[in-house]
């Protein structure tokens, strides 16, 4: 009895010096075991140096055994490896799990991790599957074999991906090489070098291009380091797609995304009217900017003619604005704090095309009418309406951002109703202003 004892310490003290002073090789010597071994041989190792082997293992071994241990084990572990090996681990385990795990860490430590965890709608980050296994380069052909066997995947696996130490991504290996290989070979000699990759925030469209591009039914995902996130599959794809294709374009007119083809009469009309009685409110407000100049329409009538080629001009240039913006703000390529140097560029674009557009439109109407007077007011009332217009592009999804409303909802009625009121006040206002240049 005294005999095992002594044994049982000794081999505790040399997993210990092992994992103490070789963690990533520890990693990978536990990666080839079952998770339950992995977990009964770390439970052996002091709790500060089982953190170094935590965080060298690949977070689809580590949410395995995450899973086993028990919330006090496993949140003493999620907190005390870095915050985004966390967050990798969090967003492969079971939801529910999840939550009452980042419930019992501290406010400032769970916030941390959700925002890690969360990547903005139709990114790659957003779309991929993280429950991925990744090799190493050293490990075995039989080794492999062994790993997907105990696995037991319920999806399809084509080709294993080859990380190094740091889990950055560097081969893959075919599953019919790896079926044919010599039980030996190292899956470094079996690995095709060519990778195509993609990063988290990815758009939709550089996806679907990478996929079709390379024929590729999965296209695996990394992040500024090159470690591997996740995978997007073709199928997976496809299916969002089909979902979600819509969805944008019935926001953005103030029609609810739950609402359907299909939807009833009754649901339609209470997701649709409020936003119709919205847009009419806004149109009176529009129309009571052209009634304010009522007289001034009335004296100068080509100016009723003219009054909706400014308010179309100022609408297009607030709608690019405004989808560039809200893509930005979608794909976090700014921030809400980025609005004054948002602003500063529409300002110039606005500038910009406002002038090309009005020397053209000013050419026409000076054909049509032979009013100089007339063609000073276009000119100069298209240049600040399309000025105006590009600023509330920006203002109009920053200020929905910053209130906590959704940045699509709607947005487009905000802005025309902004563009209409601007575009008729420059209009007339500077044509009142000018009227004594008027015919």
């Amino acid at each position: 009895m005294t005999e095992q004892i002594e044994h049982q310490k000794a081999e505790s003290i040399l997993i210990t010096r092992f994992c103490q002073e070789a963690p990533q090789s520890a990693a990978n010597r536990l990666e080839t075991l079952s998770v339950e071994d992995a977990i009964e041989i770390l439970e052996q190792v002091p709790q500060e140096i089982a953190l170094e082997v935590w965080s060298a293992l690949s977070p689809n071994m580590s949410a395995d055994m995450v899973e086993l241990l028990d919330d006090s084990d496993a949140l003493a572990i999620l907190k005390g490896i870095d915050p985004g090996r966390s967050a990798s681990i969090l967003t492969i385990i079971e939801s529910e799990r999840s939550e009452v795990l980042m419930a019992g860490m501290e406010p400032s430590i769970s916030r941390e991790i959700r925002e890690l965890m969360v990547y903005p709608i139709d990114t790659a980050g957003a779309l991929m599957d993280t429950r991925i296994l990744l090799f190493k380069g050293n490990m075995t052909a039989d080794e492999a074999l062994q790993i997907l066997r105990a696995r037991r995947l319920k999806r399809k696996v084509a080709e294993l991906r080859i990380v190094d130490d740091e889990q950055r991504f560097r081969s893959i290996v075919k599953l019919d090489s790896l079926a044919l290989a010599d039980p030996n070979q190292t899956l470094d000699e079996l690995s095709d070098q060519i990778v195509v990759v993609v990063d988290p925030n990815a758009s939709r469209e550089e996806i679907i291009e990478k996929l079709e591009s390379y024929g590729l039914d999965e296209l695996t995902v990394v992040d500024h380091d090159g470690r591997v996130l996740g995978a997007i599959r073709h199928s997976t794809l496809l299916d969002v797609l089909k979902e979600d294709v819509s969805i944008d374009i019935q926001t953005m007119v103030g029609v609810s995304k739950d609402e359907r083809a299909s939807s009833g009469s009754k649901f339609a009309v209470r997701k649709r009217l409020p936003w119709m009685q919205v847009n009419l409110l806004t149109a009176f407000a529009a129309a009571a900017v052209v009634g304010i100049f009522e007289s001034t329409i009335a004296k100068f009538t080509a100016l009723a003619v003219l009054l909706p080629v400014v308010a179309g001009q100022s609408g297009n240039a607030g709608a690019q604005a405004l989808a560039v913006a809200m893509r930005g703000l979608a794909l976090r390529e700014v921030q809400v704090r980025d609005w004054p140097k948002m602003v500063r560029k529409e300002t110039i674009v606005g500038l910009a095309n406002g002038v090309a557009v009005a020397i053209v439109c000013g050419i026409a109407v000076y054909i049509w009418s032979g009013q100089p007077g007339l063609v000073l007011v276009i000119s100069s009332s298209m240049i600040l309406a399309m000025v105006i217009a590009g600023i509330a592009g920006v203002l109009v999804p920053v200020g929905l951002k910053k209130i906590g409303q959704d940045p699509a909802v709607a947005s487009s009625i905000v802005l025309t109703t902004i563009t209409d009121i601007t575009g008729f006040f420059a209009f007339l206002g500077i044509a009142t202003l000018f009227a004594g240049f008027l015919a």
